[in-house]
């Protein structure tokens, strides 16, 4: 009955996509995106007689959770290729030229025939799956060749289908088909031994190596340090019209300091709202082009660039806490050992609950309750010390997990290669 179900969901969806491409952007990439996927997979491979290690990744933020494996896998195995596949437009689009990968493809959509021609044209000598994703039949034809299958920095919750009385009839059935499974947390060890699962281990998070090392290897954007010069600095990452709501008053009755606002979406509706919400603020762009020194806000109208910008904030509001799906990445900004702000939808991200408890991060409900922690931050030089040290000593201590797993991969699954 499960497969039965999940057979009438993968049609639907399908379906869906397609008529939603006729006018959703991101459908219309998804949909073309794997047209004629087979005949450029063969032309792709043809002639490669290298061993193939398999990354699949849902989107983008899970390409940035398993990027630090994957870049280490390709130094310490250079005779292997990599071939990188996703299932989101956004992960896509954004890396599709990204050379630590040899190809890189969207993932058809899941079904019987789709995971045997992949793996029959792919012959991947190892798959790893980042996160969260579950696809039966392409987990299914990894297991039945024998091909060593890792799912990396998983995090699992009891509310997950998993751990529900229907969790049997298929989604268990996707969990033993992986070789061993690496999680981030205790609970998530516990969660799987109940059902029996006990090829598992506790690494923490890959991310945390990921922004550790965008942090060693940092530089200067030009015009942002002509712009903070010497004022206190906000960087608001990520942000959605919900977040932007709580901020624009304090941003725009505090001329004294310096705002940079990223929002999550930079289309041209996105950013003239963040430029009526924010009254005499500046696109980044124009201010590349001339500068007004009376300008207060800037609004980052490009992508990519996020994660340099965090370094400049003197404190880090990340977005998403205002509205229905969450926060996005709080290590991005911590990383910097920076206070962290947010809005009150975060209880099920891992990380930003231990930053909170660990004196690194404050969530807050309302405009009041975040231009009150605004205001102690700015003043308080002791509290501000002690909440950016705590930032600062939470990030090295959940470093580690990449180099945990590929001591594993060496042990277990693939002997170093020496030149």
């Amino acid at each position: 009955m499960g497969l039965v179900l999940y057979r009438i969901f993968l049609f639907l969806y399908a379906c869906g996509v397609e008529i939603a491409s006729v006018f959703n952007q991101k459908a219309k990439l998804w949909y073309q995106g794997r047209q004629k996927i087979f005949k450029r997979l063969n032309k792709a491979f043809k002639g490669n007689e290298a061993p193939v290690i398999w990354f699949h990744c849902a989107s983008l933020g899970e390409f940035e959770q398993g990027r630090p494996l994957l870049e280490s896998l390709r130094k310490r195995h250079p005779d292997h290729k990599i071939l990188l596949s996703f299932f989101s437009p956004s992960g896509y689009e954004i890396h599709k030229n990204y050379a630590g990968a040899d190809w890189i493809f969207y993932l058809p959509l899941d079904s019987h025939y789709h995971a045997r021609r992949w793996l029959s044209i792919t012959k991947p000598r190892l798959v790893v799956f980042v996160k969260y994703e579950f696809w039966y039949f392409y987990l299914k034809a990894v297991h039945d060749k024998n091909i060593p299958l890792i799912l990396v920095s998983a995090l699992f919750r009891k509310e997950q289908p998993f751990f529900k009385w229907y969790g049997p009839l298929l989604h268990t059935k996707m969990l033993r088909f992986y070789s061993h499974i690496f999680v981030q947390d205790d609970n998530s060890v516990r969660l799987l031994k109940a059902i029996h699962l006990t090829n598992v281990t506790q690494t923490g998070d890959t991310r945390v190596d990921r922004v550790l090392s965008i942090r060693d290897h940092w530089t200067p954007v030009e015009a942002i340090d002509r712009f903070c010069a010497d004022y206190p600095v906000i960087v608001a990452g990520s942000t959605w019209p919900e977040d932007d709501n709580e901020l624009r008053h304090y941003a725009n009755s505090h001329p004294e300091l310096r705002f940079i606002i990223a929002p999550h979406e930079i289309g041209p509706d996105r950013l003239e709202g963040c430029l009526e919400l924010y009254p005499g603020s500046m696109l980044y762009s124009t201010y590349m082009q001339a500068p007004k020194p009376d300008v207060h806000i800037l609004i980052i109208d490009n992508i990519g660039r996020l994660k340099r910008l965090y370094r400049y904030a003197t404190i880090c509001f990340v977005g998403g806490g205002f509205g229905k799906n969450g926060i996005h990445n709080t290590l991005e900004a911590a990383v910097y050992g920076k206070p962290v702000i947010f809005g009150p939808v975060y209880e099920h991200f891992k990380e930003t609950v231990e930053m909170e408890k660990a004196g690194a991060a404050f969530p807050v409900d309302n405009v009041l309750e975040l231009e009150e922690i605004l205001n102690e931050l700015l003043a308080d030089q002791q509290q501000y010390q002690k909440a950016s040290q705590a930032a600062a000593a939470f990030m090295e201590q959940s470093a580690g997990a990449t180099e945990k797993i590929l001591s594993y991969i060496d042990k277990n699954l693939i002997p170093i290669s020496y030149e």
